[in-house]
Formats: C-alpha cells, sequence, structure tokens
C-alpha cells in the first residue's frame, strides 16, 4: 500500500472497547469479498473512533492479496487534483487515481472543498463508480456533506454513487485517543484510603 499511514491490522482493534461496532461484518470486509463486486465501505463516525484504522487494516489485507491498493487523506487529494489542473495534468492524476482496485480516502470533512476541488473530486469518483472499489472514512454525517462540498446538488451526486453498492458502517463509540488517558488518569487518580479512614474512626472511638 502506497502512504499508508500506520501498520495497524483487523486483529489489533479493540472491538470491545468499541461494542457498537458488528466483528462478524468487519471481518468479513476483511476477506475483501467486496472488491469482487466494487462495492464500496463507508466508515462514519466522530474523531478517534477507529475508522482509519479500520480502513487501513482493510488496506492492508488488500496489499497481502496483490490488490492494487493506495491510502491518502482527503485534502491531500483535493489538493494533488487541483495542482495537476493547473499544470494541465488533471487527466493523467485522474486516471493514476481511477485505476486502484482499492482507493482509501481518509477524513473527508475535517475541510471544507473549493467548488473545483469538489467537480475533480466528483469526476474521480464517478470513473471509479462500479469500476473498483472506494473505502471513505468521514467524521460528518452524509446528510452534512452538502456544506462540506460547498455544493449540494454535487454532493449528492457524488454520494450517490459512493453509497450505491456501500456497506456503511457507523461507529458512535468512544475515542480510542482518549482510552489511555482515562486508563492513567485511574490509576494516578491514588490508593483508596475509605477503609483506612473508617478504622481510624473505630479507633478513636475506643480510645475514648
Amino acid at each position: 500500500m502506497y502512504n499508508l499511514p500506520y501498520e495497524k491490522t483487523l486483529a489489533d482493534f479493540d472491538f470491545s472497547y468499541q461494542p457498537g461496532i458488528n466483528q462478524g461484518t468487519i471481518e468479513d470486509l476483511g476477506l475483501l469479498r467486496f472488491t469482487q463486486e466494487n462495492q464500496n465501505i463507508l466508515f462514519i463516525g466522530t474523531s478517534g473512533v477507529g475508522k482509519t484504522h479500520l480502513a487501513t487494516a482493510i488496506g492492508i489485507e488488500g496489499c497481502k492479496q496483490g490488490i492494487s491498493t493506495q491510502f491518502i487523506r482527503c485534502s491531500d487529494l483535493i489538493n494533488k487534483l487541483q495542482t495537476a489542473q493547473v499544470q494541465g495534468r488533471s487527466e493523467e492524476v485522474l486516471r493514476r487515481y481511477a485505476r486502484f482496485q482499492i482507493l482509501i480516502i481518509d477524513e473527508i470533512g475535517y475541510l471544507p472543498i473549493e467548488s473545483v476541488g469538489a467537480k475533480l473530486f466528483f469526476q474521480l469518483i464517478e470513473r471509479r463508480y462500479e469500476r473498483k472499489s472506494t473505502i471513505i472514512t468521514t467524521n460528518i454525517p452524509l446528510s452534512k456533506w452538502g456544506n462540506t462540498f460547498s455544493d449540494k446538488m454535487l454532493a449528492n451526486a457524488i454520494l450517490d454513487r459512493l453509497v450505491h453498492h456501500a456497506k456503511v458502517i457507523r461507529i458512535t463509540g468512544r475515542s480510542y485517543r482518549m482510552k489511555d488517558h482515562l486508563i492513567e488518569k485511574k490509576d494516578n487518580s491514588g490508593p483508596d484510603l475509605s477503609g483506612f479512614s473508617s478504622q481510624n474512626k473505630e479507633r478513636s472511638s475506643e480510645t475514648l
């Protein structure tokens, strides 16, 4: 996989921390049957719930199976497409990202996408529609994509092609980034002195 953010597999994912996720569904996606039917996957949830981990883990499985796979953050993809257009190379770059069997586009929604970028993004999704598999991670509900793409009609056209033949996984659990912090906070909360206080009171009473 190109531009892999980290090497985390499905075995590394703590499903007990996110009980709302159907482990069987995710493991089935890891078998990559969705690529045979050119289906998409959309991971939707707030920051830190494991969307990128799961998307990357599925991408790793694709690499193991010899499937062409590319990971890219949405902001980087839009920048590359816009730069290519200015340089007169948009067709070349669109073809490049359209050819991967699995294209993982991470973090849609964190930054707004201007009209030019949105139109180029639509062209890419249109080229991949029913031909390749696209994995999306986003922190915003699909109903709010019009705000991200600055054009509701264009956002609907993009969603129409992404959601058709797609597995939509909504994650509503807690942030993994807070997990270690909460554990550390619990460990540093100090010893339980409630029993010690009770013993002190009893001894004081006996003395009196």
